[in-house]
C-alpha cells in the first residue's frame, strides 16, 4: 500500500509516517519511481508505534524494543520493563514538581487576595 493509504488506515499523518521512517521505526520498500510501498504488516507496526507514543515514550526508546514487541508479547521482551520503570520514575518526578508549582501558585493567590483585602479595608 502507498503512504496515503497507510495514513488513512492508521490515522497517522503522512508526515508522521515519514518521521517514523527517518527514525528507523518503519522501513517501506521503494518502487522504481521512488514511491514508498508498505506491507500489510505496517498497519500493526504503526498502531504499535502510536500506542507507545501515547504512553509518552520517545521514538528513540520505542526503537529499542519495537522489533521484539512486534514478534512477541511485552512480557518476553527484556528491554521493555526497564524502560517502563524509567518512564514511571520520570512521571513521578514530574508530578512532584507540578505539585510544588501548584502549592507555590496557591500561596501566591492567597497572598494577593490577602493584600487586596487589606487595601480595601484600609480604604473603608
Amino acid at each position: 500500500m502507498k503512504i496515503g493509504e497507510l495514513s488513512e488506515r492508521t490515522g497517522a499523518s503522512v508526515r508522521s509516517l515519514r518521521y517514523y521512517e527517518r527514525q528507523g521505526l518503519l522501513a517501506p520498500m521503494r518502487q522504481d519511481n521512488g514511491y514508498r510501498e508498505y506491507s500489510i504488516l505496517a498497519l500493526d507496526q504503526v498502531q504499535t508505534i502510536r500506542f507507545y507514543l501515547d504512553l509518552g515514550f520517545s521514538t528513540e526508546q520505542i526503537s529499542g524494543f519495537l522489533n521484539c514487541v512486534l514478534k512477541n508479547k511485552e512480557a518476553f521482551c527484556e528491554e521493555v520493563l526497564p524502560i517502563y520503570e524509567q518512564k514511571l520514575k520520570e512521571i513521578d518526578e514530574q508530578i512532584t514538581l507540578l505539585n510544588q508549582i501548584r502549592g507555590n501558585l496557591k500561596d501566591r493567590i492567597t497572598s494577593i487576595q490577602l493584600e487586596r483585602n487589606q487595601v480595601q479595608e484600609e480604604k473603608i
